[in-house]
Formats: structure tokens, C-alpha cells, sequence
């Protein structure tokens, strides 16, 4: 059996662990030495929590021996976005400004949550400043490095979530999705990627961005493990606010029901014309797996994501005004510019792009009466070149940083559930992510195409060995 979280999935490794053919503490310490041989190259983590995780896989080992029953990711390794609160470490939030917080009292509720499950945290991530960011390049703490091509974007803003998942250097990964901050790195790195619901789960104990598009979720190499670490995420938490007060609704159990009887169409439209032939390939490719022959066009995408950029400027600006006048040399410039922008946004437009917001999660929820599932590009290309700052669509020269998330901008501004898959083309060493969008609450659905691809082949998540 190989110890390699690469090549094991979470749920492997739990059963092994349960049945005695693998330790807890053999597990970290294959992750820690794949940390140890490959983070120097590729720079995913920020802080590795190295003996607090020898520490919870000895307990887990105590307690096996003792006969005693292990949750449903004993031993299974996962790493956090430094968004999340970890005792005993500044949450960084991809900053400079954030380095000088006092460390965190108490690890965030999700953190808590797989470790009731016996998942072993390893450390913290990289991440894209403040998590303004589509590429994983950071000013402070270098870019993190795709791991099929270490030349090339991880993809942001969680791109050390995204680059330690593919390069097996943890099972699961904890991310945020904004923007598209999960299916972006999802795309470029070859992973699944889950955005739930808006509200779905809790995001106490980590630093927000927009407030009113933040999502919390997981990154992994099969669908299996996005679903027993969704699972085990669930739960309500009075903490906060603003998550829904629904019930836990399992996935995990649900993923071998198939996708008989689904109707799922594929995004037509805005979800045509900004993709590059690539993309669109890999769009018809999952469209033919899944005979998914009809085609379906959310109205206005346009406005949309213009919408959806006038909140992120200015919630984000409202959100770091005192950070901007006292230490504004100490932002990224680009993270810096653009924040001071949406600090200059009249007020009526915010109001303008409010109320066009709920006509269109209206209408496009509406959708869903007649369609069960969503198919769509997440990224318009594969992954750039770390520092490349245009790329070609259509012929068209386009600037890269705003752009990679023209297909996930749309869909985070509704709060609509998302997997992104991983697929390949032959010959090919880069994959490309396709978004599978559901109806609000429905991850079961989204997660069981995703698990019907994987076994068709045409979704995989190999570890990165480059």
C-alpha cells in the first residue's frame, strides 16, 4: 500500500486506518515528508503545523487500539487557506498588515468540524492577498506553483489550497470561494472543487472578504472525499450569523445513486463566446458523458458579473478603508488600487447592482424547473504563466488577472451550488475545469455527476509529479 496522499484518497486512508492496515500517525508522516520534499519547488504552505498533527495521530492511534469507534476521515490529511483561524497562528489572509494580529485563540468552526471526524490538520496555505486574487501569485509570500507545471498559475485566490491537494501533499483542502476561488485553482490544478450554497456552511473563525458572496468549501482528488468532508462540515453554529438554519443534508451516501432520470443541460450564450476553443472543448466532452444534448442561456450573464465586480470593489473597500489610510504602502499594489477604487463607487450604482442582483437570482433559479443540473467552462483557458499578464481569446488580446473568472463571477454573485471538474485532453499535460451547477441546496446532485465522470474516466484528478 502506498502511504503518498496522492495516491491515496481520504476515504481510502480512513478505511485502512479503521481497519488496522495503516496508522494515523503513518499517514502524517507520509505528508509530511511529501511537504518536506515538494513545498520548497511549489510554495503552498505558510506554516506547516507539523507537531500538532503528529500529536492528534497519536490520540487517533491510542483510540483504535482501545477499540474505540474513529469518524468517517480518521487519519485523512487536509490543510487550510490562511484565511482560516488556526490556534496558535496569525491569520494571515494572504497580508503583510495581518502578520502583526495576535495569534488565533481557537481554530475556525470548520477546522473543528473535520477534526471531529478525525481528519488531521498539516497547516496553513498560501493564498492570493486578502483573497483578491485569480492567479496565486502573492506579493509577500510568492506565488504558489501549479503542480502539473511549476512555471505556471496555480490559480487564485486559493491557489496553495489548490497546489497542495493536486501535488498530494494533503488529501482535502480548505478553501474560500468569493469569486471563483475555489473552480478557478479546481481548474488549473486538475482537482474537484466545491463552492456549497451560499450559507450552507458556517465561516466563523475565518477573515472575510465580501461579505455577501464568501463561501467556505472543499478541494480534493475525488468526488468521494469533497462529499465525506462536506458531510462532515455541516452543522449549525451560532457564531454565525449568516449561516442558513438548515439540516444536515448527507452527500456521501447519495453519490452512487447515479444520475439516471437528471436533465442537464449545458450554458449557452455568455457562457460561449469568452471561452477559448480549449475550454469549450472540454465542455462538450463532459456534455457527451453525460448526454447532455439541450442547451440552456441564463439571461444578462453580461450585467452579471459586472454587477458582481462593483459589490466585490466595494464591500471590499468598506472592509479594509482603515488598513488603506494607515498602511496603504503595505498592500499589494494591484489589491490596493482596485480596493481604493471601489472606495470611489457612488453609492446609487452599489444600490442599482443590489437590486439587479435579486431579479437575477430569481430568474435564474427559476431555471432549474426545468433542468436538474448546469454545465459550463470555469476558467476561459488553462493555466497561465506565472507573471503573464495577457492572454489571446478569440483573437482578442485580454488582460488575465480580472478575467479568469468571467464563468465563476456569475454563478458565486446567486450563491448557487458548483463542483468543478477535472478534465484532460489527450496528449495534454494542463487540465481544464467544467463547472457542474445546481439549484440552491442540491451539492447532492452536482457531487453525484461528478462522481458519475469519475468513473467514466472523464473526470480525474492524477497526483502532480512535475
Amino acid at each position: 500500500m502506498s502511504l503518498q496522499p496522492g495516491v491515496m484518497t481520504a476515504q481510502d486512508v480512513a478505511a485502512a486506518v479503521a481497519a488496522g492496515r495503516l496508522t494515523a500517525s503513518q499517514s502524517v508522516e507520509a505528508a509530511l515528508t511529501q511537504i518536506g520534499a515538494r513545498d520548497s519547488q511549489l510554495n503552498a504552505f505558510t506554516d506547516v503545523t507539523a507537531v500538532r498533527a503528529r500529536r492528534r495521530a497519536a490520540s487517533i492511534d491510542a483510540r483504535r487500539s482501545r477499540g474505540e469507534h474513529l469518524g468517517s476521515l480518521a487519519g485523512a490529511v487536509f490543510a487550510v487557506k490562511n484565511l482560516y483561524d488556526v490556534e496558535g497562528l496569525a491569520t494571515l489572509a494572504g497580508s503583510k498588515i495581518n502578520r502583526d494580529d495576535p495569534p488565533a485563540a481557537r481554530d475556525a468552526f470548520l477546522i473543528r468540524q473535520l477534526e471531529a471526524q478525525d481528519a488531521i490538520l498539516v497547516g496553513a496555505l498560501n493564498m492570493g492577498e486578502y483573497a483578491y486574487d485569480f492567479t496565486g501569485e502573492n506579493a509577500h509570500y510568492g506565488a504558489s506553483r501549479n503542480p502539473h507545471d511549476p512555471l505556471r498559475m496555480s490559480g487564485g485566490s486559493s491557489g496553495g489550497s489548490g497546489t497542495a491537494a493536486a501535488s498530494g501533499m494533503a488529501h482535502v483542502t480548505l478553501s474560500s470561494d468569493t469569486n471563483g476561488s475555489i473552480r478557478v485553482p479546481s481548474s488549473f490544478c486538475g482537482l474537484f472543487g466545491l463552492k456549497p450554497t451560499y450559507g450552507r456552511l458556517s465561516r466563523a473563525g475565518t477573515f472575510p472578504f465580501v461579505a455577501s458572496f464568501d463561501h467556505l468549501g472543499p478541494m480534493a482528488r475525488a468526488p468521494g472525499d469533497l462529499a465525506l468532508a462536506y458531510d462532515a462540515m455541516q452543522g449549525c453554529d451560532t457564531d454565525d450569523p449568516t449561516q442558513a438554519r438548515r439540516p444536515i443534508e448527507p452527500t456521501f451516501s447519495a453519490l452512487d445513486q447515479g444520475i439516471a432520470g437528471l436533465r442537464i443541460a449545458r450554458a449557452g450564450g455568455y457562457f460561449t463566446q469568452g471561452a477559448g476553443v480549449e475550454s469549450l472543448a472540454a465542455v462538450d466532452q463532459v456534455a457527451h458523458a453525460l448526454d447532455a444534448t439541450e442547451s440552456i442561456e441564463l439571461p444578462d450573464v453580461h450585467r452579471a458579473r459586472a454587477a458582481a465586480y462593483l459589490i466585490t470593489m466595494t464591500e471590499g473597500a468598506a472592509l479594509h478603508l482603515d488598513r488603506l489610510r494607515a498602511r496603504s504602502r503595505d498592500f499589494d499594489p494591484d489589491v490596493r488600487d482596485r480596493l481604493i477604487a471601489g472606495a470611489m463607487v457612488p453609492g446609487a450604482y452599489v444600490a442599482k447592482a443590489q437590486k439587479f442582483r435579486r431579479w437575477f437570482h430569481d430568474a435564474v433559479v427559476a431555471l432549474f424547473g426545468n433542468v436538474d443540473a448546469i454545465i459550463a467552462p470555469a476558467t476561459p483557458c488553462r493555466a497561465p504563466l506565472i507573471g503573464q499578464k495577457t492572454m489571446l481569446l478569440d483573437g482578442v488580446e485580454t488582460m488575465i488577472r480580472p478575467n479568469l473568472g468571467i464563468f465563476t463571477q456569475p454563478i458565486s454573485f446567486i450563491g448557487l451550488p458548483v463542483v468543478c471538474v477535472p478534465t484532460w485532453t489527450k496528449g495534454e499535460t494542463l487540465p481544464l475545469g467544467v463547472q457542474i451547477i445546481a439549484a440552491p441546496w442540491r451539492e447532492d446532485i452536482a457531487l453525484r455527476i461528478a462522481r458519475d465522470l469519475e468513473r467514466k474516466g472523464v473526470a480525474r484528478a492524477p497526483v502532480a509529479m512535475a
